[in-house]
């Protein structure tokens, strides 16, 4: 943190884009004007956590930016440039005298980091001063170079891994039925009664006398009968006699599914008693008060003149306490585990709020591992 009290601005350095909006918010929300307040992140490297912004303009670039704030100083300000370079994002705050005590507050409650320790970093890996024509660090670099301060710092990590079974459905083509129609002529007979008519002509002899009427009707005649005779005549007529009707039916069943699932077993061997193992189970309010006594003087210069009280705070310094000791956080940075202990802190106090919270929950936590 560098502070020029000369112009009343102060200056914070953040490893994460996310935090340092977090803390613009805040310092708007402290009744400092949003204008007032500028963040500085490159586009380039990516690794500060923020994409889809428009890249810093390098005409006199970032590094005007910090000459224009820091004067003849120019070391500094180009100490705050490389470190702009190389992925972190700058946090700018001018405001009046009464008001950067609290800017200065907040930032070191969201993590800002130490600029002169940063630049003995650099300076191991060659770094002399800052050139304004180097490449932005991309996010590789970026990421391999806060391992390695992580690293030199005496922390490591080890990641616990462990898999998940995933079970999902897919529709899968095992077989079906294929119907075919053709037409085919098979032969087909039937018995039918067909009448004929013959005409017969019978010549029978006979002697009489012809009757008067018979005399009457002597002319020219002629009979015509007719003989009939039946045909068969053939009709064809269709007719459904089957149909055949094809369909899919839906069964359900239940399947169990078995797999094999890695995950990470970390054994941890004590090789000496150190003071996060003597803490790590011990509760604030019993048998630690000199860590009670530091707390409630925080408590005192941070909240009590805003009318908190202590029982108030005293939750969130007992849960940065404890959770300093806890075997999931210990040995990561407080950057590393807020969000993580935001969502924990939560759950078990639904009624506070971590933002107003998190400066208390910090500093028990940076003052049982050392880091405050």
């Amino acid at each position: 943190m560098a502070q020029a009290t000369n112009d009343k601005t102060v200056v914070g350095v953040f490893e994460d884009y996310n935090a340092a909006d977090r803390v613009v918010r805040d310092l708007t929300n402290a009744g400092i004007p949003r204008d007032s307040i500028e963040l500085k992140s490159n586009f380039m490297t990516g690794a500060a956590g923020r994409s889809g912004y428009q890249e810093e303009n390098r005409e006199g670039g970032i590094s005007g930016f910090f000459h224009r704030l820091f004067g003849d100083e120019e070391s500094e300000a180009g100490h705050y440039a490389e470190a702009h370079r190389r992925g972190n994002t700058i946090v700018c705050v001018t405001a009046p005298g009464d008001q950067l005590e609290r800017a200065v507050d907040i930032m070191n409650s969201a993590g800002a980091v130490d600029i002169d320790r940063h630049v003995e970093n650099y300076r191991q890996m060659g770094y002399q001063q800052y050139d304004p024509n180097a490449e932005p660090y991309n996010y590789d670099q970026a990421r391999s170079e806060r391992e390695r301060f992580r690293t030199n710092e005496g922390g490591a990590s080890i990641p616990v891994v462990e898999e998940e079974l995933e079970v999902g459905k897919r529709a899968v083509r095992r077989g079906g039925v294929r119907v075919y129609s053709r037409m085919v002529e098979e032969p087909a007979s039937e018995n039918i009664e067909l009448r004929e008519e013959h005409v017969r002509v019978d010549r029978r002899p006979t002697d009489r006398v012809m009757s008067e009427a018979e005399m009457q009707g002597l002319r020219d005649q002629t009979i015509e009968v007719n003989e009939m005779v039946e045909e068969p005549v053939v009709k064809k007529r269709a007719r459904v006699r089957e149909e055949v009707v094809v369909g899919k039916e839906t069964t359900n069943r239940t399947e169990k599914v078995s797999e094999n699932l890695r995950r990470t077993e970390v054994n941890v061997e004590r090789m000496e008693a150190d003071k996060m193992d003597r803490i790590a189970d011990t509760d604030i309010a019993g048998s630690n008060e000199d860590y009670r006594a530091d707390f409630r003087r925080d408590w005192e210069s941070r909240y009590a003149g805003a009318g908190a009280t202590w029982e108030t705070y005293q939750p969130a310094y007992e849960y940065g306490y404890r959770t300093a000791g806890d075997p999931r956080y210990r040995g990561r940075d407080w950057s590393d585990v807020e969000d993580d202990l935001r969502t924990d802190y939560l759950r078990s106090n639904p009624n506070s709020t971590w933002d107003r919270m998190k400066g208390a929950v910090r500093y028990g936590w940076e003052k049982v591992t050392g880091k405050r």
